[in-house]
Protein backbone atom coordinates (compact mmCIF):
# COMPACT_ATOMS: atom_id res chain seq x y z
CA UNK A 1 0.00 0.00 0.00
CA UNK A 2 1.24 3.37 -1.01
CA UNK A 3 2.45 4.97 2.52
CA UNK A 4 2.36 8.43 1.75
CA UNK A 5 -0.40 10.22 -0.23
CA UNK A 6 -0.67 13.22 -2.23
CA UNK A 7 -4.25 13.74 -0.57
CA UNK A 8 -7.03 12.33 1.34
CA UNK A 9 -8.75 9.36 0.80
CA UNK A 10 -12.00 11.86 0.23
CA UNK A 11 -14.40 11.22 -2.81
CA UNK A 12 -15.91 13.59 -4.73
CA UNK A 13 -18.73 11.68 -6.52
CA UNK A 14 -20.30 13.61 -9.30
CA UNK A 15 -23.68 12.17 -8.55
CA UNK A 16 -24.31 14.02 -5.34
CA UNK A 17 -22.92 17.05 -7.03
CA UNK A 18 -25.70 20.09 -6.18
CA UNK A 19 -25.12 21.03 -10.42
CA UNK A 20 -25.53 17.73 -11.64
CA UNK A 21 -28.84 16.46 -12.69
CA UNK A 22 -30.00 12.97 -13.72
CA UNK A 23 -30.28 9.69 -11.64
CA UNK A 24 -29.65 11.49 -8.39
CA UNK A 25 -31.87 14.67 -8.33
CA UNK A 26 -33.68 16.29 -5.85
CA UNK A 27 -36.70 14.19 -7.30
CA UNK A 28 -34.94 11.19 -5.28
CA UNK A 29 -34.07 12.80 -1.88
CA UNK A 30 -33.33 9.54 -0.25
CA UNK A 31 -30.98 8.46 -2.79
CA UNK A 32 -28.90 11.63 -2.73
CA UNK A 33 -29.00 10.86 1.38
CA UNK A 34 -27.40 8.00 0.75
CA UNK A 35 -24.02 9.27 -1.15
CA UNK A 36 -23.96 12.22 0.91
CA UNK A 37 -23.58 9.64 3.71
CA UNK A 38 -20.96 7.86 1.55
CA UNK A 39 -19.23 10.81 1.45
CA UNK A 40 -19.40 11.71 5.17
CA UNK A 41 -18.19 7.91 6.14
CA UNK A 42 -15.62 7.19 3.71
CA UNK A 43 -13.90 10.67 4.93
CA UNK A 44 -14.35 9.87 9.03
CA UNK A 45 -12.99 6.44 8.79
CA UNK A 46 -10.30 6.78 6.12
CA UNK A 47 -8.79 9.25 8.92
CA UNK A 48 -7.98 5.36 10.81
CA UNK A 49 -5.70 3.95 8.00
CA UNK A 50 -4.94 0.30 8.06
CA UNK A 51 -2.02 0.06 6.62
CA UNK A 52 -1.77 -3.86 6.21
CA UNK A 53 -0.68 -4.51 2.71
CA UNK A 54 -2.10 -8.22 0.71
CA UNK A 55 1.22 -9.67 -0.45
CA UNK A 56 1.03 -12.80 -2.48
CA UNK A 57 3.23 -14.25 0.38
CA UNK A 58 0.50 -13.51 3.11
CA UNK A 59 -0.99 -17.29 2.42
CA UNK A 60 -4.42 -18.68 3.55
CA UNK A 61 -5.10 -21.93 4.57
CA UNK A 62 -7.32 -24.10 2.80
CA UNK A 63 -7.19 -27.44 4.69
CA UNK A 64 -3.72 -28.98 4.88
CA UNK A 65 -3.04 -26.28 1.68
CA UNK A 66 -1.71 -23.10 1.92
CA UNK A 67 -2.12 -20.39 -0.71
CA UNK A 68 -1.75 -17.30 -2.26
CA UNK A 69 -4.58 -14.07 -1.15
CA UNK A 70 -5.27 -14.47 -4.66
CA UNK A 71 -5.89 -17.07 -7.36
CA UNK A 72 -6.21 -17.42 -11.12
CA UNK A 73 -9.21 -18.88 -12.71
CA UNK A 74 -9.23 -20.09 -16.17
CA UNK A 75 -12.78 -20.64 -17.02
CA UNK A 76 -11.79 -18.58 -20.34
CA UNK A 77 -8.83 -21.17 -21.44
CA UNK A 78 -10.98 -23.30 -23.93
CA UNK A 79 -14.50 -21.09 -23.86
CA UNK A 80 -14.96 -20.15 -27.41
CA UNK A 81 -18.73 -19.25 -26.88
CA UNK A 82 -18.20 -16.66 -23.92
CA UNK A 83 -14.53 -15.61 -23.85
CA UNK A 84 -13.58 -15.87 -27.82
CA UNK A 85 -10.65 -18.83 -26.34
CA UNK A 86 -8.36 -19.98 -30.05
CA UNK A 87 -5.55 -22.02 -29.43
CA UNK A 88 -3.35 -19.34 -30.99
CA UNK A 89 -3.77 -17.55 -27.70
CA UNK A 90 -2.09 -20.63 -25.82
CA UNK A 91 1.69 -19.59 -26.14
CA UNK A 92 0.53 -15.78 -24.32
CA UNK A 93 -1.45 -18.20 -21.51
CA UNK A 94 1.72 -19.57 -20.59
CA UNK A 95 3.49 -16.62 -20.33
CA UNK A 96 1.54 -15.38 -18.09
CA UNK A 97 1.33 -18.56 -16.66
CA UNK A 98 4.73 -18.08 -16.16
CA UNK A 99 4.29 -14.82 -14.46
CA UNK A 100 1.73 -14.92 -11.96
CA UNK A 101 3.49 -18.01 -10.47
CA UNK A 102 7.05 -16.13 -10.35
CA UNK A 103 5.00 -13.27 -8.61
CA UNK A 104 3.66 -15.86 -6.10
CA UNK A 105 0.42 -17.40 -6.85
CA UNK A 106 0.46 -20.30 -6.87
CA UNK A 107 -3.73 -21.56 -6.70
CA UNK A 108 -5.51 -22.16 -10.22
CA UNK A 109 -8.80 -23.13 -10.52
CA UNK A 110 -10.27 -24.60 -13.24
CA UNK A 111 -13.11 -27.97 -13.99
CA UNK A 112 -13.71 -30.66 -15.89
CA UNK A 113 -16.20 -28.93 -17.79
CA UNK A 114 -14.30 -25.82 -18.67
CA UNK A 115 -14.01 -25.54 -22.44
CA UNK A 116 -16.56 -25.62 -24.97
CA UNK A 117 -17.68 -28.39 -27.22
CA UNK A 118 -14.39 -30.51 -28.60
CA UNK A 119 -12.81 -28.37 -26.52
CA UNK A 120 -14.28 -29.77 -23.08
CA UNK A 121 -11.19 -30.21 -20.61
CA UNK A 122 -8.85 -27.95 -22.38
CA UNK A 123 -7.95 -25.78 -19.35
CA UNK A 124 -7.26 -28.67 -17.21
CA UNK A 125 -4.77 -29.95 -19.78
CA UNK A 126 -2.88 -26.25 -20.88
CA UNK A 127 -2.62 -26.08 -16.59
CA UNK A 128 -0.81 -29.49 -16.36
CA UNK A 129 1.35 -28.54 -19.69
CA UNK A 130 2.05 -24.97 -18.43
CA UNK A 131 2.69 -26.91 -14.56
CA UNK A 132 5.34 -29.37 -16.67
CA UNK A 133 7.02 -26.40 -18.39
CA UNK A 134 6.99 -23.98 -16.00
CA UNK A 135 10.63 -22.50 -16.17
CA UNK A 136 11.48 -21.71 -12.88
CA UNK A 137 12.59 -23.09 -9.50
CA UNK A 138 11.44 -27.02 -8.39
CA UNK A 139 10.48 -25.07 -5.44
CA UNK A 140 7.25 -22.73 -7.31
CA UNK A 141 6.36 -25.79 -9.33
CA UNK A 142 5.68 -27.92 -6.35
CA UNK A 143 3.87 -25.43 -4.83
CA UNK A 144 1.29 -25.14 -7.02
CA UNK A 145 -1.93 -25.79 -5.82
CA UNK A 146 -4.68 -27.09 -8.68
CA UNK A 147 -8.20 -26.33 -7.34
CA UNK A 148 -10.37 -28.71 -10.08
CA UNK A 149 -14.33 -28.87 -10.17
CA UNK A 150 -15.89 -31.80 -11.08
CA UNK A 151 -19.90 -31.43 -12.47
CA UNK A 152 -22.49 -33.32 -11.60
CA UNK A 153 -23.59 -34.31 -14.76
CA UNK A 154 -26.66 -36.71 -14.71
CA UNK A 155 -24.64 -39.95 -15.42
CA UNK A 156 -22.31 -39.39 -12.50
CA UNK A 157 -24.51 -41.08 -10.02
CA UNK A 158 -22.42 -43.44 -8.00
CA UNK A 159 -19.16 -42.06 -5.84
CA UNK A 160 -17.45 -44.53 -8.08
CA UNK A 161 -18.04 -42.09 -11.26
CA UNK A 162 -17.50 -39.48 -9.62
CA UNK A 163 -14.28 -40.76 -8.58
CA UNK A 164 -13.79 -41.91 -11.89
CA UNK A 165 -14.36 -38.39 -13.34
CA UNK A 166 -11.33 -37.43 -10.79
CA UNK A 167 -9.36 -39.73 -12.42
CA UNK A 168 -10.26 -37.92 -15.71
CA UNK A 169 -9.03 -34.87 -14.67
CA UNK A 170 -5.66 -36.13 -13.14
CA UNK A 171 -4.95 -37.74 -16.64
CA UNK A 172 -5.43 -34.24 -18.04
CA UNK A 173 -3.44 -32.24 -15.84
CA UNK A 174 -0.59 -35.18 -15.55
CA UNK A 175 -0.53 -35.19 -12.00
CA UNK A 176 -1.14 -37.89 -9.47
CA UNK A 177 -3.05 -35.66 -7.18
CA UNK A 178 -5.10 -32.61 -7.07
CA UNK A 179 -5.25 -30.04 -4.42
CA UNK A 180 -8.54 -29.36 -4.04
CA UNK A 181 -10.92 -31.44 -5.57
CA UNK A 182 -14.85 -29.63 -5.57
CA UNK A 183 -18.22 -30.56 -6.37
CA UNK A 184 -19.18 -27.66 -9.06
CA UNK A 185 -22.73 -27.39 -8.05
CA UNK A 186 -25.22 -29.25 -6.09
CA UNK A 187 -28.18 -31.25 -7.38
CA UNK A 188 -30.66 -30.62 -4.28
CA UNK A 189 -32.59 -28.30 -6.40
CA UNK A 190 -33.28 -30.76 -9.26
CA UNK A 191 -32.14 -34.21 -8.40
CA UNK A 192 -31.76 -34.67 -4.47
CA UNK A 193 -31.26 -38.23 -4.87
CA UNK A 194 -27.69 -37.85 -6.28
CA UNK A 195 -26.82 -35.85 -3.96
CA UNK A 196 -25.52 -37.99 -1.44
CA UNK A 197 -23.69 -39.83 -4.00
CA UNK A 198 -21.69 -37.32 -5.06
CA UNK A 199 -20.84 -36.44 -1.34
CA UNK A 200 -19.81 -40.17 -0.94
CA UNK A 201 -17.70 -39.48 -3.99
CA UNK A 202 -15.71 -36.47 -2.27
CA UNK A 203 -15.43 -38.39 0.48
CA UNK A 204 -13.17 -41.32 -1.82
CA UNK A 205 -11.28 -39.08 -3.72
CA UNK A 206 -10.30 -37.91 -0.17
CA UNK A 207 -9.47 -41.41 1.52
CA UNK A 208 -8.10 -42.78 -2.34
CA UNK A 209 -5.48 -40.04 -1.84
CA UNK A 210 -6.49 -38.12 -5.64
CA UNK A 211 -7.02 -34.98 -3.55
CA UNK A 212 -5.43 -33.19 -1.00
CA UNK A 213 -8.35 -30.63 0.37
CA UNK A 214 -12.36 -31.23 -0.71
CA UNK A 215 -14.51 -28.03 -1.61
CA UNK A 216 -17.69 -26.99 -2.96
CA UNK A 217 -18.94 -24.43 -5.29
CA UNK A 218 -22.58 -22.92 -5.45
CA UNK A 219 -22.94 -24.59 -2.65
CA UNK A 220 -25.72 -22.11 -0.18
CA UNK A 221 -25.71 -21.53 3.36
CA UNK A 222 -27.97 -24.27 4.80
CA UNK A 223 -26.80 -26.96 1.79
CA UNK A 224 -23.35 -26.05 2.79
CA UNK A 225 -24.09 -27.47 7.00
CA UNK A 226 -25.56 -30.62 5.69
CA UNK A 227 -22.64 -31.10 3.67
CA UNK A 228 -20.47 -30.32 5.99
CA UNK A 229 -21.73 -32.28 8.61
CA UNK A 230 -22.21 -35.24 6.30
CA UNK A 231 -18.31 -34.90 5.73
CA UNK A 232 -17.42 -34.44 9.34
CA UNK A 233 -18.64 -37.83 10.03
CA UNK A 234 -16.61 -39.93 7.60
CA UNK A 235 -13.43 -37.48 8.58
CA UNK A 236 -13.09 -35.52 5.70
CA UNK A 237 -13.09 -31.91 6.23
CA UNK A 238 -14.55 -29.35 4.24
CA UNK A 239 -12.05 -27.20 3.33
CA UNK A 240 -13.34 -24.67 0.81
CA UNK A 241 -16.63 -23.35 -0.57
CA UNK A 242 -16.85 -21.22 -3.91
CA UNK A 243 -19.22 -18.53 -4.23
CA UNK A 244 -19.91 -15.65 -6.55
CA UNK A 245 -18.54 -12.86 -4.83
CA UNK A 246 -18.31 -9.24 -5.64
CA UNK A 247 -19.15 -5.56 -5.11
CA UNK A 248 -22.56 -6.20 -7.44
CA UNK A 249 -22.78 -9.94 -5.62
CA UNK A 250 -22.77 -9.27 -2.03
CA UNK A 251 -26.21 -9.76 -0.76
CA UNK A 252 -28.55 -11.25 2.01
CA UNK A 253 -27.40 -14.84 0.88
CA UNK A 254 -23.79 -14.09 0.14
CA UNK A 255 -23.19 -12.99 3.52
CA UNK A 256 -25.02 -15.95 5.27
CA UNK A 257 -22.69 -17.99 3.41
CA UNK A 258 -20.05 -16.09 4.56
CA UNK A 259 -20.50 -16.56 8.21
CA UNK A 260 -21.49 -20.45 7.91
CA UNK A 261 -18.20 -20.57 6.22
CA UNK A 262 -16.19 -18.48 8.74
CA UNK A 263 -18.09 -21.03 12.01
CA UNK A 264 -17.16 -23.92 10.10
CA UNK A 265 -14.10 -23.10 9.31
CA UNK A 266 -14.16 -23.36 5.44
CA UNK A 267 -12.31 -21.00 3.22
CA UNK A 268 -14.32 -18.92 1.01
CA UNK A 269 -13.31 -18.35 -2.35
CA UNK A 270 -14.85 -15.69 -4.78
CA UNK A 271 -15.53 -16.32 -7.94
CA UNK A 272 -16.26 -13.74 -10.89
CA UNK A 273 -14.96 -10.99 -8.34
CA UNK A 274 -14.97 -8.24 -11.15
CA UNK A 275 -18.86 -9.91 -12.02
CA UNK A 276 -17.93 -11.09 -15.45
CA UNK A 277 -15.85 -8.31 -16.17
CA UNK A 278 -18.91 -5.69 -14.88
CA UNK A 279 -16.66 -4.26 -12.85
CA UNK A 280 -13.65 -3.95 -15.15
CA UNK A 281 -13.82 -0.60 -15.90
CA UNK A 282 -14.00 -1.11 -19.28
CA UNK A 283 -17.88 -1.13 -20.08
CA UNK A 284 -20.96 1.24 -18.96
CA UNK A 285 -24.77 1.75 -20.28
CA UNK A 286 -23.39 2.46 -23.90
CA UNK A 287 -20.00 0.62 -24.45
CA UNK A 288 -20.71 -3.08 -23.71
CA UNK A 289 -19.16 -6.14 -24.58
CA UNK A 290 -19.86 -8.49 -27.57
CA UNK A 291 -21.56 -12.23 -26.69
CA UNK A 292 -23.77 -13.26 -24.39
CA UNK A 293 -22.65 -11.08 -21.76
CA UNK A 294 -24.28 -7.93 -23.50
CA UNK A 295 -27.94 -8.80 -22.50
CA UNK A 296 -26.79 -9.00 -18.56
CA UNK A 297 -24.53 -5.92 -18.66
CA UNK A 298 -27.52 -3.73 -20.33
CA UNK A 299 -29.76 -4.56 -17.44
CA UNK A 300 -27.44 -3.64 -14.28
CA UNK A 301 -24.85 -1.38 -15.38
CA UNK A 302 -27.30 2.09 -15.93
CA UNK A 303 -27.90 1.06 -11.90
CA UNK A 304 -23.90 0.34 -11.07
CA UNK A 305 -22.88 3.60 -12.24
CA UNK A 306 -22.99 5.34 -9.05
CA UNK A 307 -20.74 2.09 -7.56
CA UNK A 308 -18.17 2.61 -10.71
CA UNK A 309 -17.58 6.24 -10.02
CA UNK A 310 -17.00 5.41 -6.20
CA UNK A 311 -14.41 2.91 -7.55
CA UNK A 312 -13.00 5.10 -10.00
CA UNK A 313 -12.39 7.64 -7.01
CA UNK A 314 -10.70 5.10 -4.94
CA UNK A 315 -8.67 3.89 -7.94
CA UNK A 316 -7.34 7.02 -8.56
CA UNK A 317 -6.55 8.26 -5.27
CA UNK A 318 -4.26 5.37 -5.04
CA UNK A 319 -2.96 5.19 -8.12
CA UNK A 320 -4.80 1.56 -8.94
CA UNK A 321 -7.01 0.65 -11.84
CA UNK A 322 -10.76 0.49 -11.19
CA UNK A 323 -10.47 -3.84 -11.33
CA UNK A 324 -7.31 -3.43 -8.89
CA UNK A 325 -9.54 -2.11 -6.35
CA UNK A 326 -12.50 -4.53 -6.80
CA UNK A 327 -10.16 -7.76 -6.17
CA UNK A 328 -8.73 -6.13 -3.32
CA UNK A 329 -11.76 -5.44 -1.94
CA UNK A 330 -12.83 -8.85 -1.88
CA UNK A 331 -9.73 -9.93 -0.20
CA UNK A 332 -10.46 -7.20 2.44
CA UNK A 333 -13.87 -9.23 2.72
CA UNK A 334 -11.63 -12.65 3.76
CA UNK A 335 -11.87 -14.47 0.52
CA UNK A 336 -9.47 -15.62 -1.81
CA UNK A 337 -10.32 -14.11 -5.54
CA UNK A 338 -9.64 -15.84 -8.37
CA UNK A 339 -9.62 -13.72 -11.58
CA UNK A 340 -9.46 -14.40 -14.61
CA UNK A 341 -6.98 -13.74 -17.42
CA UNK A 342 -6.87 -14.06 -21.17
CA UNK A 343 -3.35 -12.03 -21.66
CA UNK A 344 -0.57 -10.46 -19.66
CA UNK A 345 -1.85 -6.98 -19.59
CA UNK A 346 -5.00 -8.44 -17.20
CA UNK A 347 -3.25 -10.43 -15.45
CA UNK A 348 -0.17 -7.90 -14.94
CA UNK A 349 -3.19 -6.04 -14.07
CA UNK A 350 -4.56 -8.59 -11.38
CA UNK A 351 -0.87 -8.72 -9.62
CA UNK A 352 -1.73 -4.94 -8.69
CA UNK A 353 -4.20 -5.58 -6.96
CA UNK A 354 -1.27 -7.25 -4.39
CA UNK A 355 1.14 -5.06 -2.12
CA UNK A 356 -1.60 -2.68 -0.66
CA UNK A 357 -4.48 -3.19 1.33
CA UNK A 358 -8.26 -1.21 1.23
CA UNK A 359 -8.73 0.96 3.98
CA UNK A 360 -11.29 0.82 6.40
CA UNK A 361 -13.01 3.69 5.11
CA UNK A 362 -12.41 2.87 1.85
CA UNK A 363 -14.36 -0.32 1.75
CA UNK A 364 -17.27 1.06 3.63
CA UNK A 365 -17.85 3.39 1.08
CA UNK A 366 -17.21 0.31 -1.89
CA UNK A 367 -20.22 -1.86 0.24
CA UNK A 368 -22.58 1.16 0.61
CA UNK A 369 -21.88 2.67 -2.80
CA UNK A 370 -22.65 -1.50 -3.86
CA UNK A 371 -25.91 -1.46 -1.76
CA UNK A 372 -27.57 1.17 -3.54
CA UNK A 373 -26.89 -0.68 -6.79
CA UNK A 374 -31.07 -2.05 -8.05
CA UNK A 375 -30.12 -4.44 -9.44
CA UNK A 376 -26.87 -6.58 -8.32
CA UNK A 377 -25.44 -9.99 -10.32
CA UNK A 378 -27.76 -12.85 -11.30
CA UNK A 379 -26.96 -15.89 -9.64
CA UNK A 380 -25.57 -19.30 -10.35
CA UNK A 381 -28.69 -21.60 -11.84
CA UNK A 382 -27.21 -24.69 -9.89
CA UNK A 383 -27.38 -21.89 -6.59
CA UNK A 384 -28.89 -23.09 -3.31
CA UNK A 385 -29.93 -22.38 -0.16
Amino acid sequence: MHSTMTRPHRLTLPYSHPERTGFFTSRRPKAARQCMRIQSLFSFLSRATDRTAVKPNDQKQIGPLKVSPMGLGTWAWGNQLLWGYDKSMDQELQQLFNLVVSKGINIFDTADSYGTGLLNGRSEELLGQFVREYPGSERQRNNICIATKLAPYPWRITSGQFVAACKGSLRRLGMEQIGIGQLHWSTANYQPLQERALWDGLVALYEEGLVQAVGVSNYGPKQMQKIHKHLEKRGVPLASAQVQYSLLSKGPQQQEIKAVCRDLGVQMIAYSPLALGMLSGKYDKDTLPEGPRSALFRQILPGAQPLLQVLQEVAEARGKTVPQVGINWCMCEDTVPIPGAKNLQQAEGNLGSLGWRLDSGEQAALAEAADMVPRGMIQNIFQTK
